[in-house]
C-alpha cells in the first residue's frame, strides 16, 4: 500500500463537499445537455431522452457506491494488518482513499451502467446503438458519486417512481409540465440529498 496522510479526510471535508456540489451542477447544465443533443440524433422522443439520462445517473450513483463499499473493505482488510493508531481505523482507511481515488476503477462501473440500462425495462434503444455513446456523462457522474461518498455524511441521490407525489422541496418542475398536475410523469434529474435534507434540487415532468 501506498503512504497515507493521517486526518487528510476530516480537514478537507468542507472543500470537498462543496466542490463536489458545485460538480452536481456543473454535470447538469453542460455534460447532460451534451448527452441531451448527442440522444436526440438518434431518439426522437424527448421524454426517452430524459429518462435514458436519468436512469444513467441513477445507476451511476448505484454503481459509484457499490464500488466504493468493496474498495473500502479491500483497503480496511489491508491496512488493519498493521494498523496501530492515533486515529481509528474507519478514520484512516477513509483518509487513505480520499488521498488515493486513483485506485476507483471507473471503467468497470462505467461497464455495469451500460449493462443495466440495457437490461431497464423503462428506456429503450435503437439496436444499432450502444448506450455507451453517453460514457462520458456515466464516467463524470460515477467519479463524482464515487467522492461524494469519502464525504462525511456522504451525499446521494434521492429515490424517485414515476406517479410519485411531486414534491417541491426535492424538484423544479420542467417548462412543458402541467403546473397543476399534482403527480410526476418522469424525472430528468434526481435531487442531491445529505442524509434527509435536499441539497439540490432535481426537475421532473408533472402531468395530468
Amino acid at each position: 500500500l501506498r503512504s497515507c496522510s493521517p486526518g487528510r479526510a476530516r480537514r478537507t471535508n468542507a472543500s470537498r463537499r462543496a466542490c463536489l456540489i458545485a460538480r452536481f451542477g456543473d454535470i447538469y447544465a453542460q455534460e447532460r445537455l451534451d448527452a441531451e443533443t448527442l440522444l436526440r440524433t438518434y431518439v426522437s422522443d424527448m421524454e426517452m431522452v430524459q429518462r435514458i439520462i436519468y436512469i444513467a445517473a441513477v445507476e451511476s450513483f448505484h454503481a459509484a457506491k457499490m464500488a466504493y463499499r468493496q474498495l473500502k473493505i479491500r483497503v480496511r482488510e489491508t491496512l488493519s494488518l498493521g494498523h496501530s493508531g492515533p486515529e481509528s481505523l474507519e478514520d484512516t482507511v477513509l483518509d487513505y482513499i480520499v488521498r488515493h481515488e486513483d485506485l476507483y476503477d471507473v471503467q468497470a462501473s462505467v461497464n455495469e451502467v451500460i449493462r443495466s440500462m440495457n437490461i431497464n425495462p423503462k428506456i429503450s434503444f435503437p439496436p444499432e446503438i450502444d448506450f455507451i455513446v453517453i460514457s462520458t456523462l456515466i464516467r463524470e457522474l460515477c467519479r463524482m458519486a464515487f467522492s461524494m461518498q469519502t464525504l462525511t455524511p456522504p451525499l446521494d441521490i434521492a429515490f424517485g417512481t414515476d406517479r410519485e407525489l411531486f414534491s417541491e422541496t426535492k424538484y423544479h418542475r420542467s417548462f412543458d409540465s402541467d403546473f397543476t398536475a399534482v403527480l410526476v410523469a418522469y424525472h430528468v434529474w434526481p435531487a442531491l440529498m445529505e442524509n434527509d435534507d435536499v441539497i439540490v434540487k432535481g426537475e421532473a415532468v408533472t402531468k395530468r
